[in-house]
């Protein structure tokens, strides 16, 4: 009888690994846009279906959009940390003071393409900012397209017509650009911009095209115009962030699945994807009616000038971190170059 207890808690042990094995493991993805945005639709849900077919079924995906999971957009990064959400997509601008040295990517006139923008961020985040990252594991970073102007009042041909009017931004250094061009800057997360253009609380928005149709912003507003420039205007980072216990946690063939299918070349393709659907937030716009229009290049000059010095002030402040502000710019600066060309 005790050599047949053995045998057979022996025969349960060389089991227990392939029932591990064929457990399912679900991905609690959590993001505060709605199932209608680009980024849930052409982003979010492919990647769960991917990672579901590779996995055949044993690793997916429960989407929470809308902060389904509660809280507020400011709060996603605690989230996933503390393992409330698996893995999320937000916009780490909406933390101000949180990613000191991610946020150099969003200074004004600093970024170009989205592909190159993305890969130029993966690549600085591995080398100078997994810090930035306490129990998260990065699994893809990128800007969305261009951000445009969204006004509801008068049209705006010069810099001096945004004198005093209210325009929403979503970071610190959106701030920083609106009020260097004359505006009164408002922060504030995506789902609460349309409901504050309706109310008058603001006057416009800073806004990349492809989630215009989403957040109904072509209905509020009348004028849409941005710089056309090499260099965008504005720009805000966005990431894909894992908890780090949860990705550990995994064998080693999910973990395959979760590195295979992200990192710098999904960032791009990701960044590339929401590009195409810029497109579509322009035609929609001026389908509705709206007045579309660039800046003559004169007046992106000026511009220019307006806010070329935010990128010193950067430098300052993140010196007074105790960071090496000018080396980190000029790496930023340098992967932007190499991988735009």
């Amino acid at each position: 009888m005790k050599i047949r207890r053995i045998a057979l808690g022996l025969a349960t042990a060389a089991l227990a690994p392939a029932a591990a094995q064929a457990q399912e493991v679900t991905l609690k993805f959590a993001h505060f846009m709605p199932t209608t945005n680009p980024y849930h639709v052409h982003v979010i849900v492919p990647w769960c279906d991917r990672i579901a077919a590779e996995s055949k079924g044993r690793m997916v995906c429960q989407i929470y959009p809308a902060m389904q999971l509660g809280g507020t957009p400011t709060q996603l990064l605690t989230q996933v940390r503390d393992g409330v959400a698996d893995v999320i997509w937000t916009m780490p601008g909406y933390n101000a003071g949180r990613f000191p040295k991610l946020e150099v990517f969003e200074l004004p006139f600093f970024t170009t393409t989205p592909e190159a923008t993305a890969r130029a961020m993966w690549d600085f985040v591995q080398k100078n900012a997994l810090d930035e990252f306490p129990g998260m594991k990065p699994l893809a970073t990128w800007t969305p397209g261009a951000y445009a102007f969204h006004m509801n009042g008068k049209e705006v041909t010069r810099l001096e017509d945004l004198k005093g009017a209210k325009v929403r931004t979503p970071s610190r250094l959106g701030n920083k650009l609106l009020a260097a061009l004359g505006t009164t800057p408002v922060g504030m997360p995506a789902p609460q911009m349309s409901e504050g253009i309706a109310k008058g609380v603001i006057d416009g928005a800073l806004y990349p095209w492809e989630s215009v149709p989403s957040a109904k912003l072509h209905e509020l507003t009348r004028f849409s115009f941005d710089a056309n420039a090499e260099y965008r205007m504005s720009a805000a980072t966005t990431i894909i962030a894992m908890n780090r216990k949860k990705y550990d946690s995994l064998p080693d063939d999910l973990k395959k699945i979760i590195d295979d299918s992200t990192g710098r070349e999904f960032s791009a393709q990701a960044a590339a994807v929401l590009h195409a659907q810029a497109t579509v937030g322009r035609d929609q716009t001026i389908a509705n009616g709206n007045k579309v229009y660039v800046l003559p290049s004169a007046e992106v000059e000026r511009w220019k000038a307006a806010t070329a010095g935010i990128a010193g002030d950067w430098i300052k402040e993140t010196n007074e971190k105790g960071l090496d502000g000018q080396r980190l710019h000029d790496e930023a600066a340098a992967l932007m170059a190499s991988y735009s060309k």
